[in-house]
């Protein structure tokens, strides 16, 4: 079984970047999609980044393109989340799950079933 540890969150102004760190237990992890979703209070948990390690693909929603770049690091089987640029609106507890199913468009990340999930990280930007 995966497990996944979130670390990196934090306070930042508007403007502000930060980087979150994904850390899973062992390598299988590389046979599965990999996915940031967060989850702003008062609001349903919502996709943000997807890479699947063994097709190379990833796929960010509109609301990040430009801002956040998903990316992993085989050797230490870990994903990141860059963040810049951050707005007031990026406010949430920050999620990484594992997934797995077959995709045709990487814009299908998003729908894949995503079974392990770490604990979250909260991340609050100010204004």
């Amino acid at each position: 079984q995966v497990q996944l540890v979130e670390s990196g969150g934090g306070l930042v102004q508007a403007g502000g970047s930060l980087r979150l760190s994904c850390a899973a237990s062992d390598r299988t992890f590389r046979g599965y999609a990999m996915a940031w979703f967060r989850q702003a209070p008062g609001k349903e948990r919502e996709f943000v980044a997807a890479l699947h390690w063994s097709r190379g693909t990833a796929d960010h929603t509109d609301s990040v393109k430009g801002r956040f770049t998903i990316s992993g690091d085989s050797a230490k089987n870990t994903v990141y989340l860059q963040m810049n640029s951050l707005k007031p609106e990026d406010t949430a507890v920050y999620f990484c799950a594992a997934g797995s199913g077959s995709y045709s468009n990487p814009r299908q990340l998003e729908n894949l079933k995503y079974v392990y999930w770490g604990q979250g990280t909260q991340v609050t930007v100010s204004s």
